[in-house]
């Protein structure tokens, strides 16, 4: 017994308060971020780049950083010799955000939203498409005491039969095509599809390849976009809080 009450004082509630509160600033690497007037066009982030992320404009002659095929891997904050790019702690980057989602909304209105539109807790299966399961670990990560995603209102569950929302990973390599399709069309409507990860999103690092395709929207229809690789679990649950705007 004194063993246990020992243990609760050393270790407090560790349950982070996202998205009651903001997420504390440096916990993450984010999105990177360009001061055109330091760049001087030398294109040596463009040649560093694995994920040939980032282009020169063709019109507007500046550099340019496409965040749904980056990586987040620091190589082009690295490579400028005029410390130009920078990665900022931004993991907010999910498409089809709304105002009311935002990080104010108080847990309690959240489940009261979700309830609302379905009137019930929010299912999600969870599928890898051919990731190389960085992105698996991270949504994983959702439900374990830090992160706690069912206090929500929000859980994952074994079938599409019983899902509204599809998380996929992976750029939907060519023996998991005919799966997914398969996954999506067992899912019943309304449903919605959140492609988590660089792969996902746009192939990543392994797009243009014969096994792959250049993200899971050639397959199916995405409604929200997480950006990332592979992306942390508040990155992902911005990605679900925003995508639930879709069928609200």
């Amino acid at each position: 017994m004194f063993k246990v009450l020992k243990k609760i004082l050393k270790y407090p509630r560790l349950t982070q308060d996202y998205p009651n509160k903001p997420i504390t600033k440096g916990m993450f690497i984010g999105k990177p971020k360009i001061d055109h007037e330091k760049c001087t066009l030398c294109e040596k982030c463009v040649k560093r780049c694995p994920s040939e992320a980032i282009s020169k404009g063709s019109s507007d002659h500046t550099i340019h950083i496409d965040c749904y095929k980056c990586i987040f891997c620091t190589l082009c904050d690295e490579a400028c010799p005029e410390g130009a790019i920078t990665m900022t702690d931004n993991i907010e980057l999910a498409e089809k955000k709304v105002t009311d989602l935002s990080n104010e909304l108080l847990e309690s209105e959240l489940q009261a939203k979700i309830k609302k539109i379905l009137g019930r807790s929010l299912a999600i299966r969870e599928v890898d498409s051919g990731s190389c399961n960085g992105c698996d670990y991270e949504i994983n990560a959702l439900n374990n005491p830090f992160n706690d995603i069912e206090r929500l209102g929000i859980n994952f569950v074994a079938s599409p039969r019983h899902a509204d929302m599809l998380l996929v990973t992976g750029c939907a390599t060519r023996n998991m095509e005919s799966a997914l399709l398969k996954t999506y069309e067992a899912t019943p409507d309304p449903k919605l599809v959140v492609a988590v990860g660089a792969c996902a999103c746009s192939g990543g690092i392994f797009q243009d390849s014969y096994a792959t395709q250049n993200g899971i929207d050639i397959i199916l229809p995405v409604d929200v976009y997480i950006p990332g690789c592979p992306p942390p679990p508040q990155a992902i649950l911005y990605g679900i809080l925003s995508a639930l705007s879709r069928i609200g």
